[in-house]
């Protein structure tokens, strides 16, 4: 399966650009092809301006060239995996905003669904899954990303996945790039 990887972090060698790495990894070692889309490096623009607003009256709104050739990069994987630190409970705002231009309405969503029935999220945590189901955080964001953003686009395949502890020691290091080897071999 071609794969299309999106990494949302400032620097590449960052955990989430290792555990992007160990997804990769996983997946060639079970034959699936995998592209790489690093958002910060490629300079991807996070702000909606007024080309890429959905128009609701309009689901063949054609988009920016910029957001057109985003759509094209989608459309000849057949899945996406996205993955990403969790900074205040979500995704960084690079890749809200590139989801916000890209996934747009008549493409994504309303008239028509995403063009991919698999699509996966992988946040990266800092605290471990305690601290997150302690106040409900872990089930916040499977309600936020989860099912508001990969429900509502009616992907088929979807999942969220937390990997938990980042800021906890080598072991748990080496225990969450395991951790995303092992989902890109079961993916």
């Amino acid at each position: 399966m071609k794969t299309l990887i999106v990494l949302a972090h400032p620097r590449r060698q960052s955990l989430s650009g290792q555990v992007a790495d160990a997804f990769a990894t996983g997946a060639t070692a079970k034959g699936h092809e995998v592209e790489f889309a690093d958002l910060i490096s490629e300079g991807s623009d996070p702000v909606l301006r007024e080309a890429d607003e959905p128009d609701w009256d309009n689901p063949d709104k054609v988009y920016s060239a910029e957001v057109r050739r985003e759509m094209a990069r989608i459309e000849r994987n057949e899945a996406t995996v996205m993955v990403f630190p969790i900074w205040w409970w979500s995704m960084p705002a690079i890749l809200k905003g590139w989801m916000d231009r890209v996934w747009n309405n008549g493409w994504a969503y309303g008239a028509r669904q995403f063009p991919q029935k698999r699509a996966w999220m992988i946040g990266v945590c800092g605290s471990n899954a305690a601290a997150y189901a302690k106040r409900g955080y872990d089930g916040a964001i499977e309600t936020q990303l989860g099912v508001g953003i990969l429900d509502y686009c009616r992907i088929a395949e979807r999942r969220m996945e937390l990997l938990y502890g980042s800021m906890e020691g080598d072991a748990k290091l080496h225990q969450i790039l395991a951790q995303a080897r092992s989902l890109g071999e079961s993916f």
